[in-house]
């Protein structure tokens, strides 16, 4: 009797069937949703798990299309028995968005020619065997490239003919050239694709490595109490460049809002003179668009930009989406911010604290369309004036959607534009906002101050998937947070930090008198200046007594001179008997360091080092030496177990080459 059962599923149409399936394709990040970051210059290593029913082989190859290509191109991929997994590699060779998928099919010319080698070496009659391979070839002719098809018409005769000799036909089947003219050649219709593509960002080398440098332009005139201008602090980008800085971010440059200014230590009374927070945008000078007089012009920055590049620097520019309560959107747009029951505009708050100088936008209101153009405008205007990288202010409090359509707008169009996102708030949306488009973002590192802490920190962000999104920018202070650790623990405390910093990531930044160790909070318990240079002017003497200007400058040059600090997902902790005593390694192709920091800034610490000999390709009893790339001193040390005594009055640590 017939199968009446209607619950019984009914067969698809045989075109949506494949033998082929593709799974596990690498590297992704939420299955697909977001893309993964890379450099040009990078290559990007494709895996896929592919297999098929029955015992036929199967080839496969990786598909990709970069921003200025008008076709995809491809590449093979290689199957490797011991992971059961199929690879390939394609170069990066240009920033902006890539695209890239996997794509197999039973290989007809492959599985003929493996199973016609077992049968010859069985003795076995192949008569039928060389017509199938004939008519394998013949199948594959319509896609072949015009120079082999005419080798491949001959090939496919001859392995037909009956008139030449058995061996002679055997010699057509394993020739070298057949085998060549045949390589990817497949009947289009036999081809199973992956059911969607993968993207990446590929993004200029500046987006993974680069030392930052936080600076006030009105603090770099030489007279207390009177604003600097762009051309004073043109005259402090030298000194900046040869301390080995990428980058010199500078807080908002645009007019100050009068109404509720801020005075010295956020006090709520400000005199005429005091300048205000310059996150406090917009007065009646202008809004985003404009350039605080007290400052100098339009002109005046752009050659302050010039300046920078000519030095081989760029300046990078705080992107905050507020305004003080005299913008001029505030009159002209009211809608585009928070109204009160008693028709008074919202204040930006963050309880306990209260900035009643700052207005936030309602990236929600009913106008949001021009309000988001807007937005985007401000950073059109900038780029056009020589601007390439942006730190944004407080973006975990905007909408997401926001972000990532302004960021891939901006991208589109301008795909060299780094963007920092300054977001101290929870891991995912810290994450989320990486993953979405920053480029860089902050870390949690100003507050990880023990081994412990450290350890966990700097393992999630070099050995996880964060690797492919996350890239964390570590600076030591802020104008914001100057951290205990470094009120208490002097001038041996500023340069433990910028040891962990400099070699930690490839990214780093100091904010403006750091390297003057500068560490008076304007209370016990507080993470804030006293005399907090958000509020007023601070001019001070780069060269005085205590600096650490050298530390800074040797670092800049041993982080340019060595690869492996220029790179994530190449940083390993290593044990020590001494927990004052971190110990880590940075490991590249012929270039190996170990790293050890003396964590304890009042006291000498001493103890025993465990070496990865076996990572280093070292006996484990045999003598090596090492070169401190911070002293020029040499060490000769022997099998896993080495003697480290570090002093902080002395030195922070050690930055040990492994010398080949």
């Amino acid at each position: 009797m017939a199968n009446t059962d209607l619950t019984a599923p009914r067969l698809k149409s045989r075109i949506e069937y494949s033998r082929i399936t593709i799974e596990h394709v690498y590297p992704q990040l939420d299955a697909g949703r977001y893309p993964i970051k890379r450099i040009v210059g990078d290559s990007c290593r494709v895996g896929a798990d592919i297999y098929m029913d029955g015992h036929d082989l199967i080839a496969a190859r990786a598909r990709f299309r970069g921003p200025n290509d008008r076709v995809w191109r491809s590449v093979e991929m290689s199957y490797d028995y011991d992971t059961d997994r199929w690879n390939a590699e394609f170069p990066l060779d240009v920033i902006g968005l890539w695209r890239f998928t996997v794509e197999a099919w039973p290989d007809s010319f492959g599985t003929w020619l493996a199973e016609l080698r077992k049968k010859v070496a069985a003795g076995h009659d192949v008569a039928v065997e060389l017509l199938e391979g004939a008519q394998v070839i013949t199948n594959t002719l319509p896609n072949s490239d015009p120079c082999a098809h005419r080798e491949l018409q001959t090939a496919a005769k001859q392995l037909c003919d009956p008139k030449l000799k058995l061996e002679d036909r055997l010699k057509v089947a394993f020739a070298p050239e057949l085998a060549t003219n045949m390589a990817g050649l497949v009947n289009e219709s036999h081809i199973t694709r992956h059911r969607r593509e993968y993207h990446l960002m590929v993004d200029r080398p500046e987006a993974r490595f680069a030392a930052w440098y936080e600076m006030f332009p009105r603090s770099q005139g030489t007279e207390p109490g009177k604003h600097g201008k762009f051309r004073d602090a043109e005259k402090r980008l030298r000194r900046l460049a040869e301390l080995g800085f990428d980058v010199v971010y500078l807080p908002p440059i645009h007019p100050i809002g009068i109404t509720h200014r801020k005075g010295p230590n956020n006090s709520l009374t400000a005199q005429p003179a005091d300048p205000g927070s310059p996150w406090a945008i917009g007065n009646s000078d202008g809004g985003h668009l404009a350039i605080a007089p007290e400052l100098g012009t339009v002109e005046d920055f752009e050659q302050f930009v010039k300046h920078a590049a000519d030095l081989g620097m760029e300046i990078a520019l705080d992107y905050a989406l507020q305004c003080s309560p005299d913008h001029p959107w505030i009159h002209e747009h009211p809608d585009w911010f928070v109204i009160r029951p008693d028709g008074s505009i919202k204040h930006a708050e963050n309880p306990p604290k209260k900035y009643e100088d700052i207005v936030p936008f309602n990236l929600w209101c009913e106008d949001r369309d021009n309000l988001w153009n807007a937005c985007k405008e401000i950073l059109d205007y900038w780029i056009e004036r020589g601007v390439k990288t942006f730190r944004v202010d407080n973006p975990h409090t905007k909408p997401f959607v926001f972000w990532e359509w302004l960021i891939a707008s901006i991208k589109e169009e301008h795909p060299e534009v780094i963007f920092l996102s300054e977001a101290f708030t929870r891991p995912k949306k810290m994450q989320g906002l990486a993953k979405l488009g920053f480029t860089q973002s902050y870390t949690y590192f100003t507050w990880k101050n023990t081994a412990a802490e450290l350890r966990e920190l700097f393992t999630e962000l070099h050995s996880t998937e964060l690797v492919q999104y996350f890239r964390g920018n570590l600076f030591t202070n802020t104008p914001d947070i100057l951290h205990a650790y470094l009120q208490k623990g002097g001038r041996p405390a500023f340069r433990v930090r910028l040891l962990l910093a400099a070699t930690l990531s490839p990214l780093y930044g100091i904010y403006s008198g750091f390297e003057l160790c500068e560490n008076v909070a304007i209370r016990e318990g507080s993470e804030e200046y006293l005399d907090s240079e958000k509020y007023q002017i601070r001019v001070r003497d780069w060269e005085a007594p205590g600096n650490i200007n050298d530390d800074i400058q040797a670092l800049n040059r041993i982080r340019r001179e060595n690869p492996a600090l220029q790179t994530q997902g190449n940083l390993a902790f290593h044990p020590t008997d001494n927990e004052q005593l971190i110990f880590y390694s940075r490991t590249m192709w012929r270039n190996d360091l170990l790293i050890l920091v003396n964590l304890d800034p009042n006291n000498r610490q001493a103890g025993m080092a465990d070496v990865p000999v076996g990572v280093l390709g070292l006996a484990p009893d045999s003598s090596y030496e090492v070169e401190d790339l911070l002293t020029g001193r040499r060490y000769e040390w022997r099998g896993v177990r080495n003697y480290v005594d570090l002093d902080p009055a002395v030195r922070a640590g050690h930055v040990l080459r492994v010398v080949r």
